[in-house]
């Protein structure tokens, strides 16, 4: 079967997918943002409004299990804004999720069973998760694994997360996202998942732009792992242009490993809820910039064809 990317809205060709945002959340709510939750259907469709006038097509929403993602408002903001979403099952670190949250009562055997099932049949959308509104036509579902670990620390809840997204990579083909903390442990966990069976060339390390080590970087896009840069706008990290300057090294040998994103992640951070700079600043402010620096054919790569590279996948039986 042909590769396909598996989008809220259908399955489509990588190629029609556009220019792409790896790593924003539509919606979110988690203990360790209190007073940042995403949860307002009008204005993430707003804010997703902004974004596409800005120049992005689609997106990966990362927002996994447990953490207040509305799975049929997110269907309904793709269909009204023509912003092509493409939705994450899995598990993030357990520092989200309290000691007695029902994702951690879940055993390696039943996540992986529900993270393959919500890549082939649809999202479950659990009794503890926000109720889901009646999606009209064939039933969403998720085209990649998220999961994570923290800062040089992958514990017991995040290794058994990691094995049931290798699981559910295994039966499907999808890409797994890991969320790390500074570029953290990066080496390790590609090393733990490739003795799980996955090849490095289907993780997507995120957040790598909060440790500027090219030369990191570039072992890790040598071993074919694909790097998550969303720090555009985090000046608390690092400024745009210091981001810049490591991915112009990178793109240097390894231009077919980098990904953008904004991870913007908080209320207070979006525009349509009243903050800023706005999931546009992405491709309005930040992406200008590396054009200039790295030229337009780079940058056009990594916003088409390493996204559409990553996320595509032939379906198994």
């Amino acid at each position: 079967m042909s590769a396909i990317v598996r989008t809220l809205l259908g399955d489509i060709d990588p190629a029609a997918l556009g220019a792409v945002d790896y790593h924003e959340h539509l919606f979110q709510v988690t203990p360790l943002l209190r007073g940042e939750e995403l949860d307002d259907p009008a204005r993430s469709r707003r804010e997703a409004e902004l974004f596409v006038a800005s120049g992005i097509d689609a997106m990966v929403d990362a927002t996994p299990l447990g953490l207040g993602r509305r799975v049929s408002d997110a269907v309904e903001i793709s269909r009204r804004t023509g912003l092509r979403v493409v939705h994450a099952t899995g598990a993030h670190h357990g520092g989200h999720y309290p000691d007695d949250h029902p994702v951690r009562a879940l055993d390696e055997s039943a996540l992986a069973e529900l993270f393959t099932r919500e890549i082939t049949e649809g999202f479950t959308q659990p009794a503890w998760e926000q109720p889901a509104a009646p999606v009209a036509g064939p039933a969403p579902r998720a085209g990649i694994v998220k999961t994570g670990i923290r800062f040089w620390n992958i514990g017991d809840f995040e290794r058994r997360v990691l094995a049931a997204a290798a699981s559910a990579h295994a039966r499907t083909g999808v890409a797994i996202m890991v969320h790390t903390e500074h570029g953290s442990a990066t080496l390790e966990v590609l090393a733990l998942l490739d003795s799980l069976g996955v090849p490095a060339d289907r993780v997507i390390l995120a957040h790598m732009d909060r440790n500027l080590d090219s030369g990191l970087h570039r072992e890790l896009a040598a071993a074919g792992a694909y790097l998550g840069y969303d720090g555009p706008a985090r000046h608390q990290y690092h400024s745009d242009e210091a981001i810049i300057e490591c991915a112009a090294r990178v793109v240097d040998g390894h231009g077919d490993r980098l990904l953008l994103g904004g991870d913007v992640a908080r209320r207070s951070r979006y525009a349509a809820y009243g903050g800023m700079p706005g999931l546009a600043y992405l491709a309005a402010r930040f992406v200008p910039r590396l054009a200039e620096r790295v030229g337009d054919a780079a940058v056009d790569r990594i916003l088409r064809a390493n996204p559409a590279s990553v996320l595509a996948f032939s379906p198994r039986a």
